[in-house]
């Protein structure tokens, strides 16, 4: 057997990523992963971030739950979602919300050229001064690109062409798009295939709002404690009273899902997957 020279060594492998865990949740899944380990995963795909809200939807839009069954990755933006899955057995170990995913990529991106980020949603103006705070805070223009569309732009298929060529003149390679459940999910999985650059979709809600300024956060203490949703209905209760109170009959399916007795719509695929 011929041996190596002396100065010759061989690499040894690198270590086999582990089988990434996704949890059931009624016709959803969401994947079991910490920050760090969506930071070292997200590579390519899109990203939705579930909740009660689209939950709603989940059992009543066809296209949103098609969009759902494609994506890439779904973390649970819900401490509801978070405890209601430990205590059906299906452990998660983090809450991951959008709002917290955004800042955290810019930062694990922060010196990578390759990712260029351009923020669709928001009302007017709004996307560009999130593009504005957020590069400031990374220390280089990680954002490349911003805009706010019409209040009918999921609709016009002229703005939404107008758009496309924006994001494809931005060089972006991340998508975060911020128009709101079922309208995000279902626009990224129905345009994805015409934005062959970019690498990375996410859906993520108000985030922009938080990542401009304009909408402040909760207290860290009642984010910890998961009462967000508390402090979104004391400080905008026209926006979000109804809305949760209407999410609540989730809690009814997942203990159904729990008993074993959950259905899902008449359209639903059944796709629920435990790893990937």
């Amino acid at each position: 057997m011929t041996s190596l020279p002396p100065t010759m060594t061989v690499a040894s492998p690198a270590p086999a990523r582990p089988p990434r865990v996704r949890q059931p949740l009624l016709n959803a899944w969401i994947d079991d992963l910490t920050m760090d380990e969506l930071m070292g995963r997200l590579e390519r795909g899109a990203l939705f971030t579930l909740n009660p809200n689209h939950l709603y939807y989940l059992q009543r839009d066809r296209h949103f739950e098609a969009a759902y069954s494609r994506a890439e990755f779904v973390t649970c933006d819900s401490g509801y979602l978070f405890w209601a899955l430990r205590l059906m057995g299906r452990r998660i170990r983090a809450r991951l919300a959008g709002s917290d995913i955004v800042p955290a990529f810019c930062r694990h991106h922060c010196d990578d050229p390759a990712v260029r980020i351009f923020l669709l949603g928001a009302a007017s103006g709004v996307a560009q001064r999130a593009l504005e705070r957020i590069n400031a805070r990374t220390g280089r223009d990680i954002c490349v690109g911003a805009h706010g569309p019409s209040m009918n732009f999921v609709n016009d298929e002229a703005e939404i062409q107008t758009v496309l060529h924006m994001i494809e003149g931005s060089g972006a390679t991340v998508l975060i798009v911020g128009l709101g459940a079922p309208k995000q999910e279902i626009w990224i999985d129905r345009y994805r295939g015409a934005l062959p650059q970019v690498r990375i979709f996410m859906g993520v809600g108000a985030t922009i709002d938080y990542e401009a300024g304009v909408v402040a956060r909760a207290p860290l203490w009642m984010r910890r404690m998961g009462l967000e949703w508390l402090y979104r209905v004391v400080t905008d209760p026209r926006r979000y009273l109804l809305r949760y109170a209407r999410d609540a009959g989730f809690l009814w399916l997942v203990l159904l899902d729990a008993l074993g007795l959950y259905k899902g719509p008449s359209f639903s695929n059944g796709s629920r997957t435990s790893k990937s």
